[in-house]
């Protein structure tokens, strides 16, 4: 009776987490389905018709074309002048944007959205999203491949390697906590694709310029609906939706190419190298991560949202002094200035 008795407080405690568990999980489901009627005015709203989307042949020379040689020299002329860091930094973000099944697979396993499901509004959502990023890596793997300057087998290898190593963002199947995470993401690749473009103009390159810019407001446009989706979550379980928000930033939102590598090494050996790089050129730095969180703090108005448990509490006071307490770090931090060789592009003498 006495071992008995000792087991039972256990029991209770793993019952009472379980049931806890199940309980906000079982209310993240509601609200998920709650927002379902939603999804079509999202898609009007966020994303545009497949007949008036501008698409990479808009941007590319016409394989039809009697002048495409002299189009795709152009291309080619209008690359030398691009500089090594510059590609590097294209390059990555060409492969990121290449490994897009990885993200659809991840995100039709969220809880509440249901491929499988005769009418999942989620799903809709999830497909049509897809459709427009499918175009990003698309183009820019063409751009690549006609502009001489990179090693296209060696880029290859490494969306495979990336494609196949996965990734792990810290969301687990939560939707609340994917939806932080794409907020956050939309809006950081928003900022690396308009910087490319914009140090691609100033090389004359005005045909790369365009493409990421045009990109970019893709972007743009993805990071208004996902944090859309945020905030009217918030508006019905604010609690959970601010520790989610917390536990995320408590992570670290990480890149969704952090596990990059180049044929022959290991996951993750590529990709501190490429941020170094990005943040010396300053196409996404640390500046850039603290401004993003500022923007969401504001955006979903963290510091007046009352009404909320005693953790929740904590958590928004914890998202409110954060971009402070970041900022002090981010001084502190040195990058390296020495240029890492990629077996994606042979440097050219141009930094």
């Amino acid at each position: 009776m006495l071992l008995l008795a000792t087991k039972l407080p256990l029991n209770f405690i793993f019952t009472l987490k379980h049931s806890f568990f199940m309980s906000h999980q079982n209310i993240r489901l509601e609200v998920m389905r709650s927002l379902e009627p939603k999804i079509d005015g999202f898609i009007e709203q966020f994303l545009i018709p497949i007949e008036e989307i501008w698409q990479p042949s808009d941007f590319l020379p016409d394989s039809q074309s009697e002048d495409f040689f002299e189009q795709t020299a152009q291309i080619r002329e209008g690359a030398k002048e691009i500089g090594y860091d510059l590609w590097v930094t294209l390059v990555a973000d060409t492969i990121t944007e290449e490994a897009l099944p990885t993200y659809e697979s991840w995100l039709l396993d969220v809880d509440g959205i249901d491929q499988h499901a005769d009418k999942n509004g989620w799903t809709k959502w999830i497909r049509n999203w897809t459709g427009e990023e499918n175009r990003h890596g698309d183009v820019l793997n063409k751009y690549l491949y006609l502009s001489g300057r990179v090693n296209m087998k060696e880029v290859e290898k490494s969306t495979q390697y990336l494609i196949a190593d996965g990734f792990d963002i810290g969301t687990d199947r939560d939707p609340y906590k994917n939806f932080v995470y794409t907020s956050f993401q939309e809006l950081a690749t928003n900022i690396s694709h308009k910087r490319v473009g914009q140090f691609a103009k100033k090389t004359g390159n005005h045909l790369l310029g365009k493409m990421c810019a045009i990109i970019a407001g893709d972007e743009m446009r993805h990071h208004l609906a996902y944090r859309e989706f945020v905030k009217l979550i918030m508006d019905q379980d604010p609690s959970q939706m601010i520790l989610a928000f917390a536990d995320m930033m408590k992570k670290k939102i990480v890149m969704p190419a952090h596990f990059l590598r180049e044929s022959g090494g290991a996951a993750s050996s590529a990709f501190e190298v490429f941020s170094n790089c990005a943040q010396r050129l300053g196409v996404y730095t640390s500046k850039d991560y603290i401004d993003i969180l500022e923007k969401l703090n504001s955006y979903w108005d963290i510091e007046n949202v009352r009404a909320i448990s005693d953790e929740a509490e904590k958590a928004r006071d914890y998202l409110v002094k954060l971009p402070s307490r970041l900022t002090r770090i981010s001084e502190r931090i040195k990058f390296p200035e020495d240029q890492h060789h990629f077996k994606w592009v042979t440097p050219n003498g141009v930094l």
